[in-house]
């Protein structure tokens, strides 16, 4: 295990042997570059020198000078792909740095996914700034990107799934190298987040001219034909005049099918050339031995055994990128008079989507769950020290089918348990046990002595285990249930809708799902916060209770003391615990520790003192 200065160090060593690189490379394309225009010189003025000496000496000059400028071209171009892969390196090193020191800000916050609505991402802060997703997030691709937020927004209940996930994640936080070189091959050229939709879409769409027999024989007799006027010249039978009226002839028709060619270049070409980047990154999945379940599912969906999504999708970007020569206009005259070779390449295209377009949609998604997984195996590799990979402890599938009598096992424990977006020197960690269906436990306390922060801290962690990824506590076990949460109730304007009636509509929806027979882990701050002290207290108490008869389990927080007198009802089900707020010598502090039992001590009217408040006497 390695702690986080080791990895602080390891970071920074990686960073300063990437920048020395880059140094090195930026000044081999300075020497190259200046190479390359004393070649260029010379080579001018050697043809303007020897011009009047016959071609052989410009022939000459010309093969001394521009044959190693155009071999210099190549090169220069590989260093300035080197370039930009240091450069990368360089970021992802920048990165990991500042977010071992909790600065996620140059991290995309994936804020698109927030959603007030939702069960539990928008009270834990899971999408937006400084949020959980933000610290996981190391996608490289909008196809990993989307994978993580949709696993964040809707986690695992099965422990067969979890567990094999875990396994998948432990193997690739192992494997720095290759997470580094996936995720540099997908910043190179990060695409767009409709690229997935517009390219199945494309895919999807039928073909136009391979399913019209008369376009499939057009290019052989085109060609055929231009080779019998070509015979012809030669035999002296057609003059060159006449084989130049039929080529003119054959080049204005080809002009027919130019529109609807130029407008698939148009919408898909760029989107088709992406997948030039994902062929690498196949590549790299196809290169890189994986062991664990889910990664040779992973490998199976691209056919890594012979290579094949990465051969398909790299003959595509071929394919694409000799379309583009139509781009240039000599180029496009003399093929398509010759060949109508614009009409047979779009048709190889079509060809190339009748073979593999039933396969692209697996390969996209094999892409996408390998991106998130890294992402989650970085953060694994990141945390080491303070985390571990929780226990699973059952099953919840089909639980629910049985009778209310015969309540499925719960479990929830952890030690030290922590959030993992608190500064690790400041953060301070409690323990939680739950081992009965149904049960609650019941917070009380004083303000801001860290009830919510607890909340909290148990709602990200328990998400954190569902996903599969590691948590931040010295130990956990849990059974996965549905995480369900209301810790930040809004009103809404545009809806006409106050801020309790939308307070009952999401404990509504809590006992929907409970009488539906799902299993629940709730997570309440403050039940029925918009009414006053006696409707409250009443609801509190009627919720509670009905939570307990449909099996429910849960944590709730409250400033009503009252609600610690359930345990009197439920004795083997509720537990009363407090964070307390210590006032020694006229000041306040607080511990942050979890303590048993109901809170003393309230702060309040100190604080309201403190602040020059005239509080009665």
């Amino acid at each position: 295990m390695k702690t986080t200065n080791e990895l602080k160090a390891e970071y920074a060593e990686q960073l300063d042997r990437a920048r020395k690189a880059l140094a090195q490379v930026q000044r081999n394309i300075y020497r190259i570059s200046t190479l390359r225009v004393l070649l260029f010189v010379l080579g001018v003025t050697g043809v303007m020198v020897c011009w009047g000496d016959g071609w052989l000496p410009v022939t000459g000059t010309l093969a001394v000078t521009m044959l190693p400028f155009v071999v210099l071209i190549k090169y220069h171009n590989r260093l300035f792909h080197r370039k930009e892969t240091l450069e990368k390196a360089c970021e992802i090193c920048r990165q990991e740095l500042a977010a071992l020191d909790y600065d996620f800000s140059t991290l995309d916050e994936g804020k698109e996914y927030m959603n007030p609505g939702h069960l539990y991402t928008y009270d834990l802060d899971i999408f937006g700034p400084h949020s959980l997703f933000q610290a996981l997030n190391r996608t490289c691709t909008p196809l990993g990107k989307d994978e993580l937020a949709a696993w964040l927004d809707q986690h695992l209940e099965k422990k067969e799934e979890i567990e094999n996930r875990q396994k998948a994640i432990r193997e690739l936080a192992d494997k720095k190298a290759f997470r580094e070189r996936f995720r540099i091959l997908g910043l190179l050229n990060k695409g767009q987040t409709a690229d997935k939709s517009e390219l199945l879409a494309w895919a999807e769409s039928p073909t136009h001219f391979r399913n019209r027999k008369g376009y499939r024989w057009l290019p052989p007799l085109v060609t055929a034909l231009n080779l019998a006027c070509l015979a012809g010249v030669v035999t002296g039978v057609v003059t060159g005049g006449q084989w130049g009226i039929v080529w003119s002839i054959l080049l204005m028709t080809s002009f027919g099918f130019t529109h609807r060619i130029s407008k698939i270049q148009d919408v898909y070409g760029k989107k088709l050339r992406i997948l030039g980047t994902y062929a690498q990154l196949l590549k790299a999945m196809d290169e890189e031995p994986m062991e664990s379940p889910r990664l040779q599912r992973i490998k199976e969906k691209i056919g890594s055994h012979h290579g094949q999504a990465t051969q398909a999708i790299q003959r595509l970007v071929q394919l694409m990128n000799e379309l583009d020569q139509r781009n240039n206009y000599l180029m496009y005259a003399v093929l398509n008079g010759c060949f109508f070779w614009e009409l047979w390449q779009i048709m190889r295209i079509e060809a190339w989507k009748e073979q593999h377009a039933a396969e692209l949609p697996q390969w996209l998604d094999a892409i996408g769950e390998m991106d998130a997984l890294n992402s989650l195996g970085t953060f694994a590799y990141n945390h080491q020290e303070g985390y571990c990979y929780p226990q699973i402890t059952n099953d919840t599938d089909n639980m629910h089918t049985g009778p209310a009598t015969s309540p499925a096992p719960f479990c929830l424990r952890a030690e030290q348990l922590g959030h993992p977006l608190m500064n690790r020197e400041q953060c301070v960690t409690n323990d939680i046990v739950m081992e009965k269906r149904p049960s609650f436990i019941i917070i009380t306390g004083a303000n801001m002595a860290g009830k919510s922060t607890y909340l909290r801290t148990i709602g990200v962690n328990y998400l954190l285990a569902c996903i599969g990824a590691p948590v931040c506590a010295a130990r956990m076990a849990l059974s996965p249930a549905r995480l369900i949460t209301s810790l930040r109730t809004t009103d809404s304007l545009s809806d006409h809708e106050s801020y309790f009636f939308a307070e009952l509509k999401r404990l509504k929806l809590i006992i929907d799902k409970l009488q539906a027979g799902e299993q629940l882990f709730i997570i309440l701050d403050e039940i029925l916060k918009g009414t006053n002290s006696m409707d409250k207290q009443k609801g509190s108490f009627a919720l509670i209770k009905q939570f307990m008869s449909l099996q429910a389990n849960g944590i709730i927080a409250t400033h009503d003391l009252l609600l610690g007198t359930l345990k009197d009802l439920f004795p083997e089900q509720i537990a009363n615990f407090c964070f307390e707020a210590d006032i020694t010598h006229n000041e306040l502090t607080f511990s942050y520790r979890l303590r048993p039992g109901v809170a003393q001590n309230m702060n309040a009217c100190f604080l309201m003192k403190k602040m020059g408040i005239a509080m009665p006497e």
